[in-house]
C-alpha cells in the first residue's frame, strides 16, 4: 500500500520525518522544514532588520543548507539581512581546499558575497603543519580553538554583526554529552545557548538547534544541492566522534532522546555564578571564571591569557604540548598580576609595563627587550633562542633604549611588527591589527 502525505493527502509521501514520524511528500516536507527553522528565528529573534550576518561555510551540507535556508527565509519573510559567506581555510590539504571550491560554487548560486580568511595568514601556521608537530593526538584541540577565534576576526575585519552557525540538534546533543562527561560547569549551562555571546558586539547564533542532521542531509539530497560531503581526514581522532556514536544509539532507540539532551542542558544554569560543589572541591561551592580580556590579544578570556596564545606560544617554541597539558591554578594577587601583564608585554614585543608607568630606561640584555643595536634579544619566554631583534644599529621597536641609543621611526617599529608575527604567541593578523581595532568588537570576541 502506498503510503500519502499526511498534510496534502493528495502526494505520494517519500519520508518520513525522523522527529515526527510523520509521511510527507518532498513539497511538504520542505515546507515543514522551513517554518519550522523560521519559528525558530522569530521565536528567538536572531536576527534584526539590517543586520550584516556572517553564514559561516565550510562547504559541508549543513553550512550549505543553512545558506540556501537563510537566502530563501530572508526574501520570503522580509528579515531586512545582509547575507555574506564567512571560510576559513584550515590549510588542510586534500579536503580543505576541495571544499573551499564547494563554497565558492555556493557563492555565485546563492548570490551572496565570500570571505576567506586562512591560518597561514591568521596564525603564520596551517593545520598540515600543526600535525607535524604535535602529531594527531591533540590536532583538534588546536584546530578547534584556532577555528573559533579565526571566525571571529574574519568576521571582525569585514564588519560583520553577527555569525550565524550551522550547529544542528545532533551537534548539540553531542556538546551537552561531552561536557556532562568532562564535567564542565560553566560550559554545560551555555552549550545549548542559541545565541552565543549575546552581550558581546558579535554574537554567534544557530537557526539550526532543533533541525535534526538526518532532515538536514534529506533537505540537501531533495533539493540536489551543491554540497562537500568528505569527512576531515583527521577527525577520526577527534573525542566527539564517540559521543556522536552514543547519541546516535540514542536517537535509533528513541528518536525524542536528542531535543531531551537539550532540552535538559537548557534548565540546567548556574545561579549567582558560582559552581557546585564535588569532591576535587572538598563539596565547597566554587566561584566560576568570569570573562575578562587576555592580556596578549585582547580578546575575552577566562585566564589572563587565553588558549590560543597559549597553543601558539607552544607551537613557536617547539613545545606544542604545553598547550594541551593539565595546567596549574592561576596565581592571584598584584605581584602575580604584574608577572603576567610583564610576560604578556615581553611576549609582543612591548615594553615591560606598557599602558603602565614605564618611563625609565632599559638596560642592555633585558629579558624580553631591545638590545639598544647592540646584538641580539636575550632569549626571554617569547624568544628562544636569542633571535636578532635590532636593525641598522638603532632600536626597531620604539622601546625605551638603554646607552642612549635613538628609537627608531614610527614606520619602522610597525614593519618590525608586521615581520615578528610568529614570536611567543603572536599572531599574523597584527599586521591588520589597525583594522580589527576600528571594529567595536576588537576587545570583546569570545575565544
Amino acid at each position: 500500500m502506498v503510503r500519502q502525505c499526511v498534510h496534502c493527502t493528495s502526494q505520494r509521501a517519500v519520508l518520513r520525518r525522523p522527529k515526527t514520524a510523520e509521511p510527507l511528500c518532498r513539497e511538504c516536507f520542505y515546507a515543514a522544514l522551513e517554518q519550522e527553522v523560521h519559528e525558530t528565528i522569530s521565536a528567538a529573534r536572531l536576527f534584526k532588520p539590517g543586520e550584516r550576518v556572517a553564514v559561516a561555510a565550510s562547504g559541508g551540507k549543513d553550512s550549505t543548507v543553512l545558506a540556501h535556508m537563510l537566502t530563501t527565509l530572508n526574501a520570503r519573510h522580509g528579515y531586512g539581512l545582509d547575507l555574506f559567506l564567512l571560510s576559513i581555510d584550515e590549510g588542510i590539504s586534500g579536503y580543505r581546499d576541495d571544499s573551499l571550491e564547494t563554497v565558492k560554487r555556493n557563492e555565485a548560486q546563492y548570490q551572496i558575497p565570500l570571505h576567506v580568511f586562512s591560518y597561514k595568514d591568521l596564525y603564520g601556521w596551517t593545520m598540515d603543519e600543526i600535525v607535524a608537530a604535535v602529531g594527531t593526538k591533540s590536532n583538534c584541540t588546536f584546530c578547534g580553538v584556532f577555528r573559533r577565534q579565526a571566525l571571529d576576526r574574519g568576521a571582525a575585519l569585514v564588519g560583520a554583526d553577527k555569525i550565524a552557525t550551522g550547529h544542528n540538534a545532533d551537534d548539540v546533543a553531542e556538546t551537552v554529552l561531552l561536557n556532562i562527561l568532562r564535567g564542565d560547569v560553566p560550559r554545560l549551562g551555555r552549550c545549548a545557548n542559541i545565541i552565543t555571546g549575546e552581550d558581546s558586539p558579535l554574537p554567534r547564533v544557530k537557526p539550526f538547534k532543533y533541525t535534526y542532521e538526518k532532515e538536514i542531509v534529506m533537505y540537501a539530497y531533495f533539493k540536489k544541492l551543491d554540497y562537500f560531503s568528505t569527512e576531515c581526514i583527521y577527525s577520526p581522532f577527534a573525542a566527539r566522534g564517540f559521543a556522536r556514536e552514543f547519541v546516535k544509539d540514542l536517537e535509533a532507540a528513541r528518536p525524542r532522546a536528542i531535543v531531551d539532551l537539550i532540552r535538559s542542558a537548557e534548565q540546567f544554569r548556574v545561579p549567582g555564578g558560582s559552581g557546585s560543589g564535588s569532591s576535587s572541591t572538598g563539596g565547597k561551592a566554587v566561584a566560576l571564571p568570569q570573562p575578562g580580556n587576555c592580556q596578549r590579544c585582547g580578546y575575552i578570556s577566562s585566564q589572563p591569557v587565553c588558549k590560543a596564545c597559549i597553543l601558539l606560544e607552544g607551537l613557536n617554541k617547539g613545545l606544542p604540548r604545553l598547550g594541551v597539558s593539565r595546567t596549574r591554578r592561576t596565581p592571584k594577587g598584584p605581584a602575580a598580576e604584574a608577572a603576567a601583564a610583564a610576560d604578556a608585554a615581553a611576549a609582543n614585543g612591548l615594553p615591560a609595563a606598557a599602558g603602565a608607568a614605564a618611563d625609565a630606561p632599559l638596560a642592555r640584555g633585558q629579558a624580553g627587550t631591545c638590545c639598544a643595536g647592540q646584538g641580539s634579544c636575550s632569549g626571554s619566554s617569547s624568544r628562544q633562542p636569542a633571535q636578532p631583534c635590532c636593525a641598522g644599529g638603532t632600536c626597531s621597536s620604539s622601546l625605551p633604549a638603554a646607552d642612549g641609543a635613538a628609537a627608531a621611526s614610527a614606520p619602522a617599529a610597525a614593519a618590525a611588527a608586521a615581520a615578528d608575527t610568529n614570536g611567543g604567541g603572536g599572531f599574523a593578523y597584527l599586521q591588520n591589527k589597525a583594522a580589527i581595532a576600528s571594529h567595536p568588537s576588537a576587545r570583546q570576541l569570545a575565544d
